[in-house]
């Protein structure tokens, strides 16, 4: 019996011996496929980063492009009150001076009347669109 004894020690000697190798194998695999999960986090932050600043930039060149246009747009509209104000004040002096010098029989009091009212319309409608750009 110690004969078979000494047999099966031996076999299972080598089996260990040939285990071995197979742990180091599997074990270097093992640490390779976590370094490629890592390296391929990693660059998936980077891009990630990457992708972020260029939106950034890009939103921020379309920022500025759009306070341009307001700010243009709201110059024009500015623009365009002083000049319907300039008229409407130059058809209150000419309402003034019609209505010393009219008779009751003229009606010119009323077309300038209609034409003061049209200007107060779109002075009161530039008013909104201002409002609105502000």
């Amino acid at each position: 019996m110690k004969a078979s004894t000494g047999s099966t020690s031996s076999t299972s000697r080598s089996t260990k011996k040939d285990r071995l190798p197979v742990r180091w194998f599997l074990l270097v695999w093992i640490v390779l496929i976590g370094l490629f999960v890592y390296a391929a986090y990693e660059y998936s932050q980077r891009l990630q980063a990457q992708t972020l600043s260029a939106l950034q930039v890009q939103t921020q060149a379309q920022m500025a492009d759009l306070r341009a246009d307001y700010e243009k747009q709201f110059t024009e509209l500015n623009g365009q009150v002083t000049a319907l104000q300039g008229k409407v004040d130059s058809f209150n002096e000419l309402l003034t001076f019609t209505k010393d010098n009219a008779n009751s029989k003229t009606d010119n009091s009323n077309k300038l009347y209609t034409q003061l009212n049209e200007v107060k319309t779109q002075l009161g409608e530039l008013q909104k669109k201002m409002d609105l750009l502000k």
